[in-house]
C-alpha cells in the first residue's frame, strides 16, 4: 500500500476557501482573522490530517522551512532590497525563513552559492536579478525549486517575476500627452539593457495609440547624472520646441533638470521631466519633485516569495515571466 502524501497549507487553504496567507495565520494563531474564518480554516487541517508544527512537519517532509536568496549582482542591490524585504515578509507570514547571500555579479560564484544552499537543504530559491540584463539560470544545478525575480533568467523553463515595464512606459506616455504635452524626447540607459528595451518599446507603442511619436530619436547613454545633463544641454539645442522630456530613471531625471535650469527653462512651464523608479533620494529630492512610475518591488517581492512557496508545496511549475503593474506617481515636474 502506497503511503499518502502529508497534506499541504495550499491544500488547506483550498479546502477552507482562503488565501495562502490567511491559512497560515489561522492556523499559527496570528492575529487579523475572524473566528468564523479560523475555525473553517482547522476544519479544513483535521480533515486532511495537516500538521501544522514546522518540527513535526519537516521530520514528515524532509523540509527545514528556509528559503535561500540569492543578490545576482551587488550593484543592483538599490533595487534588490526592496525585493528582498518584500519577499521575506511574505515568506515570514507562513512561517518561512531565508538566507540570503551575495554572488556579486559572478557567474561561477552565483552557481556555487546556489549548490551551498541547496547542500543546507534550503526547501527553494529566490534569485533576485538584475533588470539590465539575463540572469544565468541555476535550475537544472540543484534539486529544490527556484523562481527568478527583478531579472529575467536565460532559461525559458525557469518562473520569472518582473516589473511591466513596457506598459510603465505607457502609462508616462498617457500622462505627459493628457496634459497637453506633443513633443516628447526620451533619454534614457544602455540601448541594448532589457529594462531600456521594454521601456522604449512601450512608450513607442503607447505614442502610436496617440497618433504621436517621438519628436527626435532616443537618446541612449548611462544611468548617470553627468552624462544626462550633457545629453539634455545637446538635445535642447537641436530641437529647442521639445515640451517634454520622459526619462529612463529618476536619476537621468535628475540630471536633465540640472541641465534645464542652467539653461533658463522652466519646469514644468516650459518642459516637463518625468523618472523612472521612484528612487526616493532623486524623485524627492529635485526641484520640482519627479514624476515617475513605481515599480512596486516590494510586492514583486512577495508575489515571487508566494510562487516559491507554492512550488515548494508541490503547486506546477510552468515556466513563464510574471509581469506585474507599475504605478504612476504625479509630482510637480509634470504638472503645471
Amino acid at each position: 500500500m502506497m503511503k499518502r502524501r502529508p497534506a499541504t497549507l495550499i491544500q488547506v487553504a483550498e479546502r477552507a476557501g482562503v488565501s495562502l496567507t490567511t491559512a497560515s495565520k489561522a492556523i499559527n494563531g496570528k492575529n487579523r482573522v475572524s473566528a468564523e474564518t479560523r475555525a473553517r480554516v482547522i476544519a479544513a487541517a483535521r480533515e486532511l490530517a495537516f500538521t501544522p508544527s514546522p518540527i513535526a512537519r519537516g521530520l514528515t517532509t524532509g523540509r527545514t522551512s528556509t528559503v535561500g536568496l540569492l543578490i545576482a549582482d551587488s550593484m543592483s542591490h538599490r533595487f534588490a532590497v526592496p525585493v528582498m524585504l518584500g519577499a521575506e515578509a511574505a515568506l515570514g507570514e507562513i512561517d518561512l525563513s531565508m538566507i540570503t547571500c551575495d554572488a556579486r555579479g559572478d557567474q561561477a560564484r552565483s552557481l556555487e552559492l546556489a549548490r551551498m544552499l541547496a547542500a543546507r537543504k534550503v526547501d527553494g530559491v529566490l534569485v533576485v536579478g538584475d533588470n539590465n540584463a539575463a540572469t544565468a539560470s541555476v535550475s537544472r544545478h540543484v534539486d529544490v525549486p527556484v523562481v527568478y525575480v527583478y531579472g529575467e533568467s536565460d532559461d525559458p523553463d525557469d518562473v520569472v517575476h518582473m516589473p511591466d515595464d513596457h506598459n510603465g512606459a505607457g502609462l508616462m506616455v498617457d500622462h505627459l500627452v493628457g496634459t497637453g504635452r506633443r513633443r516628447i524626447a526620451h533619454l534614457t540607459g544602455p540601448r541594448h539593457a532589457t529594462a531600456v528595451t521594454q521601456r522604449v518599446t512601450g512608450l513607442a507603442a503607447r505614442l502610436a495609440e496617440h497618433d504621436l511619436r517621438l519628436a527626435t530619436p532616443v537618446r541612449y547613454g548611462t544611468w548617470s547624472q553627468r552624462w544626462a545633463r550633457a545629453a539634455a544641454t545637446a538635445l535642447l539645442a537641436e530641437r529647442p520646441d521639445i515640451d517634454a522630456v520622459l526619462c529612463g530613471s529618476d536619476q537621468i531625471a535628475s540630471g536633465v533638470l540640472v541641465a534645464l535650469d542652467e539653461m533658463g527653462r522652466r519646469v514644468p512651464d516650459d518642459i516637463a521631466v518625468t523618472g523612472y523608479d521612484n528612487w526616493r533620494v532623486f524623485a524627492l529630492e529635485t526641484e520640482p519633485q519627479l514624476t515617475t512610475i513605481d515599480m512596486n518591488l516590494e510586492a514583486l517581492g512577495a508575489a515571487a516569495a508566494r510562487d516559491l512557496f507554492a512550488l515548494i508545496d508541490g503547486g506546477p511549475g510552468q515556466g513563464s515571466v510574471r509581469r506585474h503593474a507599475c504605478e504612476l506617481v504625479v509630482r510637480g515636474s509634470s504638472v503645471r
